[in-house]
């Protein structure tokens, strides 16, 4: 260090101990999660089987919807219509809102469910683009298809928060399908806490690699591809452990838009999803709480574990890109859009745990990790810099982030048991430790893409090609 200047070694010491305690205080959320999880397991009752679920559930479950906002899914949409068709809920409607799809989609759904045009009367309490038709099937009195001109997936879900009658409804993708008793399990915290439940979310799975059959997994495996196979990790660290231990102190920021259980009055009361939002998700959880605050009422917004989704993961580093940049802009976009509610004494933890969480994780964290992967190995190679720090930084990034994706996996195993061989147990092992030495790393590029669109206001969503989930064993 002898031949730089003591401001030049003093000003590399400053900015590497800002990287390093900004990766603490993430290491500090995710050890923090972590424990609250393993808390929230162990203090969970037996799961229920799905036959005594229906026999207690089954006379008293309220109505729901399932909206499912489509553009361009020709490849998967028939798929998961039918998913959805079988499923075990007593009273259940099915309502495809076709988003000015380019492609085939409404005529796969006219095609297969032989539908015909209908008058519905509905109640316009949510703005969206024209309805261009709406579809009824009388192969199903169960299923409905609202065809509308393009406005993005928030304006199609409004447009079907619109048109259903139930007092609750799921939204949940084009691409999903939807364990049997997936329904039933998440609309049991509306049964029993009516007055205070407004949300709930369950869990998303990666089902690249399992078999699926008439809109059903018939068979758990894992992805052959290594891509898939990383997200699947990432998967079981955001959904059992990052959005169990938000549920379980009320701070629960995000119910994700490829499956999630809303009461229509509160959804409305709030306008709604945010049109043109990249996060809309994010952005109407985040509405939900600041409504309930404001108006002074007692709530309840849950993840629950056991209701599955699955979905089809990216297998091409492009769409996985675009995907993640895209949430990394609606996470900056609904940020600075709440940004008032940010440690604010009025919001309780959801000001404190819940915002702090986003501004230390999603504001602070990509470009704190960033800087970090480039400045402290360039000041150690300069001699600027002790080998102390470098081992410091290190073994924050690399050594923390494998414990962390090793216990998740040690959840799932402890909670859902959905990978029944010990091969495919130790398979996921083996990710869960190679994905912290590249895969994270470039996973926080595309992130830091995401900030400078934002910054841009780029409000492109990019094409999410799908290569299709019937039969998959990729």
């Amino acid at each position: 260090m002898s031949g730089w200047s003591h401001e030049v070694v003093l000003a590399a010491t400053i900015v590497s101990w800002v990287i390093i305690v900004s990766g603490l205080a993430q290491t500090a959320v995710y050890l923090m999660q972590l424990v609250l999880a393993g808390f929230a397991l162990s203090q969970r009752p037996p799961v229920a089987r799905s036959a005594l679920l229906w026999h207690r559930y089954g006379d008293i479950a309220p109505p729901i919807a399932l909206i499912v906002p489509a553009y361009n899914e020709e490849l998967n949409i028939v798929e998961s219509v039918h998913s959805m068709l079988a499923l075990e809920y007593p009273n259940f409607e099915v309502i495809v809102v076709n988003d000015g799809s380019k492609d085939r989609t409404l005529q796969c759904l006219i095609d297969a469910f032989r539908l015909v045009k209908f008058q519905r009367p509905y109640e316009e309490a949510l703005t969206h683009m024209p309805i261009r038709g709406l579809y009824s099937s009388p192969v199903t009195e169960r299923l409905f298809v609202v065809d509308k001109e393009n406005g993005g997936k928030a304006d199609a879900q409004n447009a079907g928060i619109n048109v259903c009658r139930a007092p609750v409804f799921c939204v949940i993708d084009g691409d999903s399908i939807l364990e049997p008793d997936a329904l039933m399990r998440a609309t049991q915290p509306f049964v029993d806490d009516p007055e205070r439940t407004i949300a709930v979310g369950g869990t998303i799975r990666i089902a690249n690699g399992s078999r699926i059959e008439s809109g059903r997994v018939t068979k758990v495996g894992l992805p052959s591809k290594l891509l898939p196979l990383f997200q699947v990790i990432e998967y079981l660290r955001a959904f059992l452990m990052a959005r169990l231990a938000w549920s379980r102190i009320n701070t629960l920021m995000l119910v994700s838009g490829a499956f999630g259980v809303f009461r229509r009055a509160e959804v409305v009361a709030v306008g709604g999803f945010t049109k043109g939002s990249m996060g809309e998700d994010l952005d109407l959880v985040i509405k939900l709480h600041r409504h309930m605050i404001d108006s002074g009422r007692k709530y309840r917004i849950q993840f629950i574990p056991e209701p599955v989704c699955w979905t089809e993961a990216p297998e091409s580093l492009g769409v996985l890109a675009r995907q993640r940049s895209r949430w990394q802009r609606g996470a900056l976009e609904c940020f600075f859009r709440y940004r008032s509610m940010l440690f604010n004494p009025r919001y309780g933890r959801v000001g404190f745990l819940g915002f702090g969480h986003i501004f230390v994780v999603d504001v602070l964290g990509p470009i704190a990790e960033v800087l970090g992967y480039i400045l402290i190995p360039t000041f150690w190679l300069l001699g600027i810099l002790s080998f102390e720090h470098l081992l410091a930084f290190t073994a924050l990034v690399f050594t923390y982030g494998v414990c962390i994706s090793v216990c998740s996996l040690i959840l799932e195993e402890a909670e859902l048991q959905k990978f029944p061989r010990a091969r495919d147990l130790a398979v996921l092992t083996a990710a869960a430790v190679l994905e912290n030495f590249g895969y994270r790393q470039i996973n926080n590029l595309w992130r830091i893409k995401g900030y400078w669109q934002y910054l841009r206001a780029d409000q492109s969503w990019g094409e999410m090609t799908r290569t299709g989930l019937s039969g998959t064993r990729k």
